[in-house]
This record gives structure tokens, C-alpha cells and sequence, in this order.
């Protein structure tokens, strides 16, 4: 199988830990003898406050809604390999935009800043194509892009299914612009396309299993939030 490789690539994606935070540190555990039933999960004897979905605020919740800690055994599951592939194309046309910023942006903070995401989302992309391959599913296959300048993600047939996706007419617009210009579709496309990784991430968190893949998807949602806003300065800064 093939991975996609491009400039960047070394660094590892950095995970977020997910679980609950009890404020007080007393539990109440439901006793039972050997011949009573099997131990139920713990419950908290004082609120709890429990993260949301990648996207959304924490909730405090009462001892009695509590479900007790992700399973960090939860299989990989189909949702996790779905939520794999397309957060794979959907990095891959995000590095595919940022190729393209050294020799046609004006603003230098842009140029940094699509360095930043061909490094970061490059080794994202390695880190997912080795938990594909690990749980024996297909990688996708990146294409070089015309001018050899990096990965191009190619025609795989739902592109318009997956949130944020830039299309065939936006992407030449930003190929064919410079200057001021490039800069603007280039920061409007790239909130667009951030705005699309956070739908994707709350989605997998409802319908994923795998620790590791919920543990990514929160910190891809944090890292995105985070540069949303970091765009949206920029933006307003032309």
C-alpha cells in the first residue's frame, strides 16, 4: 500500500487526552458480594464535567447521568476507517492549497502560516495512513500536483459529501490568482475548508469507537477552532 508523503512529514501529530474531570474526588461504588450481580461503573458523588464534542462547550452533568469513562478498548471500527480516508483527502487538499502560497501570496503571515499547515496536516496524514494500514484498510493514494509542487488530492468520487471541500472552479480561481488576490481566496477558502474538519470531527465523535481516532479528532477540532480565528485576523486585516 501506498501513503501519501510530502514536504514536512516528520513531525508527529500530537494527541489530546479525552475523558472526564470529576470536581470533587469522591465516588460512590456500588458494593456487592461475590454472588451478587457484576459491579456497575462508578458513579461520581458530586457533579461532574464532562467535555463536549469537538466544536462544542463542556457540560456539567449530575451523578446520575454519568456513563462512566471512554472504553480505551473500544474496537477500530468502520466509522473510524470512513472518518480515516476522508480527514486523509480532505488534509490532502488542504496541503494541496498551502503548495501554493510560497510563489503567490503577498502577506508573509500567509506564507508562514501555509507552511504550518503542510508540516502539521502532512504528518497527520502519515500518522492516519499507519492506523489504516495497521488495521488492514486502504490508503489512499495521493497524485503529484502538475507543477510538482505537492500532494494533489485527486478525484475519488464523494468530494462534494465531505464538509468544507473546495471545488474544481475554487481551486483553479486560487491557482490562477497572486498577490492580494490569492491572499483573499486563499484565507476565505481556508475557513471554508477548517469550518468542513470540525463538522467532520463531531460527526466521528457521535459514530467512532477507537480511542486513538476520538483522541485525534479532538485535537484536529482544537488546532482548526484556534486557526479559524487566526485566519479570520487575517482576513480582516487586508
Amino acid at each position: 500500500m501506498k501513503t501519501l508523503t510530502g514536504a514536512g512529514r516528520r513531525a508527529r501529530a500530537r494527541t489530546a487526552a479525552i475523558g472526564l474531570f470529576v470536581l470533587a474526588p469522591a465516588l460512590v461504588l456500588s458494593a456487592c458480594s461475590p454472588d451478587d450481580e457484576p459491579e456497575a461503573v462508578p458513579t461520581p458523588s458530586s457533579v461532574v464535567v464532562q467535555p463536549g464534542k469537538p466544536g462544542e462547550a463542556a457540560q456539567t452533568i449530575a451523578p446520575e447521568g454519568y456513563e462512566g469513562a471512554p472504553n480505551s478498548e473500544a474496537p477500530f471500527s468502520k466509522a473510524d476507517a470512513e472518518f480515516l480516508t476522508d480527514m486523509i483527502w480532505h488534509h490532502g487538499q488542504a496541503i494541496e492549497m498551502s503548495v501554493l502560497a510560497p510563489d503567490r501570496a503577498e502577506s508573509e503571515q500567509i506564507k508562514t502560516f501555509a507552511t504550518r499547515i503542510d508540516v502539521v496536516q502532512g504528518s497527520e496524514i502519515d500518522l492516519m495512513s499507519g492506523w489504516l494500514e495497521e488495521n488492514d484498510y486502504p490508503v489512499p493514494v495521493t497524485a503529484e500536483g502538475g507543477d510538482g509542487s505537492g500532494p494533489r488530492a485527486p478525484e475519488h468520487g464523494h468530494d462534494d459529501a465531505m464538509p468544507g471541500m473546495l471545488s474544481a472552479a475554487e481551486m483553479t480561481a486560487m491557482e490562477d490568482a497572486s498577490g492580494a488576490e490569492f491572499d483573499r481566496l486563499y484565507l476565505e477558502g481556508m475557513i471554508k475548508h477548517h469550518e468542513g474538519a470540525l463538522a467532520m470531527c463531531k460527526d466521528v465523535a457521535g459514530a467512532g469507537s477507537e480511542e486513538r481516532v476520538l483522541e485525534l479528532a479532538n485535537n484536529i477540532a482544537a488546532d482548526q477552532m484556534a486557526e479559524i480565528a487566526r485566519l479570520e485576523e487575517m482576513l480582516a486585516a487586508l
